[in-house]
């Protein structure tokens, strides 16, 4: 929280904000600071779901393009990560398997690596290698969109290009599953049952 204050705050704000905050009494500036907590969660869920996903263009590390016509009619699962996040490493073999579970279903996982050189992420990849297609930051917009700075997260786009869920965080296989459902895709023992 603190870098999100450093970040929008100049230091004369700063300044004003410190001197402030000490000249009210103990009561106000908790309820102060509980209320600019609150506001920040809930400004970083990003209720955004059912809403037109954002304008983008990525550019895979085979090539391949990307925008918002090339996936029309397709369901994406955006994958935000690092090669050192723990979590997101955890998770590798889970999205693995989920896009070639999905892939005849029409999902496309795109993995997009944030603020890591390419030689970072060539090496990473030889000894962790994906089957979906990888993006570097400095070949889309994406990481920017969606506010990537901690991961994993993933964002599930549905096949009329709105924006099904967001997860910050790792979830798990559940939490993963159910992010797809959300974005029209199942697994064929959940579809069976209804």
């Amino acid at each position: 929280m603190q870098e999100w204050w450093e970040f929008s705050l100049t230091v004369r704000q700063k300044l004003r904000l410190v001197v402030t905050f000490r000249a009210m009494p103990l009561r106000p500036l908790c309820l102060i600071l509980v209320f600019v907590l609150l506001a920040g969660v809930f400004s970083l869920a990003g209720d955004d779901d059912g809403q037109p996903a954002p304008h983008f263009r990525a550019k895979a590390t085979s090539g391949q393009m990307f925008n918002n016509e090339s996936i029309k009619g397709k369901v994406v699962l955006f994958e935000f990560w690092t090669t050192w996040c723990k979590y997101c490493h955890d998770e590798e073999p889970l999205v693995e398997q989920l896009t070639k579970e999905f892939a005849e279903k029409g999902l496309i996982v795109i993995a997009i690596d944030v603020a890591e050189s390419k030689k970072t992420v060539k090496k990473y990849l030889e000894q962790h290698p994906r089957s979906c297609p990888i993006v570097l930051t400095e070949d889309t917009n994406l990481a920017a969109m969606y506010q990537a700075n901690s991961y994993p997260i993933y964002v599930a786009v549905d096949r009329d290009g709105n924006i099904a869920g967001e997860q910050r965080g790792a979830g798990g296989e559940r939490a993963l599953r159910h992010l797809l459902a959300r974005a029209g895709i199942e697994s064929e023992e959940k579809s069976e049952g209804n």
